[in-house]
């Protein structure tokens, strides 16, 4: 019998060029598990909804009144266990109903209005020092409450 004598570097060379090919072919054949990567049940990243997806559907009046009177009910009870005065639910869910149709402005927070202020006087002080013109402060709280408020819509 007829040995075939390598030497160390023909040897991994051999082994090199069987190793590529398995390698590639393997590599192709995993595509399908890489993209599987923190999917399934016990994912913490959700599916985004499709592009036609609608929005939750609206809800009627009624029954937004029927859920309103349940979680005051349900807080006039916790009340009452903790030893307060409990929550009158048919004044509190006149009050709501009543403002339903108009959003409180973000003007009447006095405390918002100074925190914005404030940060606006704080970019005035950057904008100078970066040698830029300052910015109208009062225009300017009124343009980001009113940017603000718009968000919600």
């Amino acid at each position: 019998m007829a040995r075939i004598a390598l030497s160390n570097g023909e040897a991994i060379l051999l082994i090199v060029l069987i190793a590529i090919p398995v390698a590639a072919l393997s590599f192709i054949g995993a595509g399908n598990a890489f993209r599987q990567i923190g999917k399934g049940p016990l994912a913490i990243e959700q599916e985004l909804p499709q592009k036609g997806a609608r929005g939750p559907t609206p809800v009627s009046a009624e029954m937004r009144e029927v859920e309103i009177r349940q979680f005051l009910e349900a807080k006039a009870y916790r009340q009452g266990r903790r030893g307060e005065s409990p929550l009158d639910v048919e004044a509190e869910l006149e009050r709501l109903l009543a403002q339903d149709g108009r959003r409180p402005s973000l003007r009447a927070d006095a405390q918002l209005v100074a925190e914005v202020r404030q940060l606006i006087e704080a970019s005035n002080a950057r904008r100078v020092r970066m040698g830029r013109e300052p910015l109208n402060v009062d225009a300017e709280v009124e343009r980001q409450l009113d940017e603000l408020e718009s968000l919600g819509q």
